[in-house]
């Protein structure tokens, strides 16, 4: 039927996973260029990185792009909200690791949604995609004026409903095997961690616009459970992730490239929600001294030692996201990850 692509305007129904902080403009455009759906995560993005972001992108590639936001889930705290200094403290070996001294507490954890959208309006991208939530009336409205399209993700087929009742254009579904954020909104996290196999075909049932299956998804063999499973395409982190075009350090692919089945653990350390990686010291000490901020004081805490580490390139000490399906992920180079995935969509 390819609902999808008709949707999107792309020419396979395979998504990039919109990794915030690893996203990258050449992996992006390498993605729509190849036919499929590229994505980059402005989390944490101001309004000006916002739109500059998504004019390289157009610069890049003259496919179409999605672009991913966060939406508030109302447990956010501010800086006023809680004593970071506590929290401070238990985390100084690792920002002498990595070489840098703790930063000071910013006015804000946050840019404001508000912002973030009205920058992604300005630039109008052809697609918005959301974790964390329904978008609301007015965004949704203001989407369809400008012929954005808006895709929703949801973790259980409770959420699948609520956004297609908001009038989302199309949903991810994203297992329990997927990499990074566990991006459920209507209950906790660790009580929403479906597979994919059982999430995909409920919602497919329970929903009419596409369902894009995530998690677990990374060769052929997946793209074709996908849609026997009844879903319209699929959505891929990890595999893309280990190529070279990724924003990923040259240690965390490494990692992904040496990942077994049962090398992937979920975490609250690195950002204060819970989220899949693989494990390294500064999981490892975060969890082990048990003072982990709420999000997203956590995720600032870290993000100061995790991009100097970054820069310096020990994979100790950044956030090693990777899905159940890592062992699977085998290529390193973006094109042939794509084609590897098409080969799987029935004909």
């Amino acid at each position: 039927m390819r609902r999808l692509e008709n949707l999107l305007g792309i020419d396979s129904p395979v998504v990039l996973g919109p990794f915030g902080g690893l996203s990258s403009i050449a992996l992006t455009a390498a993605v729509s260029d190849g036919g499929g759906l590229g994505s980059f995560g402005l989390y944490g993005y101001t309004p000006e990185r916002i739109r500059d972001t998504i004019a390289a992108l157009r610069a890049a590639t003259p496919r179409p792009v999605a672009v991913n936001l966060w939406l508030p889930r109302g447990d956010e705290v501010t800086p006023t909200d809680v004593d970071i200094a506590p929290f401070v403290r238990a985390a100084e070996p690792l920002f002498a690791a990595a070489g840098i001294a703790p930063p000071a507490v910013p006015a804000a954890y946050l840019t404001p949604i508000a912002d973030q959208l009205e920058a992604v309006f300005d630039a109008r991208p052809d697609v918005l995609s959301v974790v964390y939530g329904v978008p609301d009336a007015e965004t949704l409205a203001r989407a369809r004026a400008l012929g954005i399209r808006v895709i929703g993700t949801a973790t259980s087929v409770a959420e699948a409903v609520a956004l297609e009742g908001a009038g989302v254009h199309a949903i991810v579904a994203t297992g329990a095997e997927a990499a990074g954020h566990r991006v459920s909104f209507l209950a906790d996290p660790a009580h929403s961690l479906v597979g994919t196999f059982a999430l995909v075909p409920q919602v497919v049932d329970a929903v009419s616009v596409p369902v894009i299956a995530a998690g677990g998804v990374a060769d052929r063999r997946g793209v074709a459970a996908a849609f026997a499973l009844g879903a319209d395409g699929v959505q891929v982190g990890t595999a893309f992730l280990r190529t070279r075009q990724s924003a990923a350090t040259a240690g965390h692919r490494a990692a992904i490239a040496a990942a077994a089945d049962t090398d992937t653990v979920l975490t609250r350390a690195m950002s204060g929600r819970l989220a899949r990686g693989i494990p390294n010291r500064a999981m490892r000490e975060l969890e082990a001294g048990g003072m982990i901020a709420p999000f997203p004081a956590q995720n600032w805490l870290t993000g100061a030692f995790r991009a100097a580490a970054t820069a310096s390139g020990d994979a100790d000490l950044v956030s090693l996201w990777a899905g159940q399906a890592a062992g699977l992920a085998r290529l390193d180079d973006a094109a042939d990850v794509l084609a590897e995935l098409r080969a799987g969509v029935p004909v």
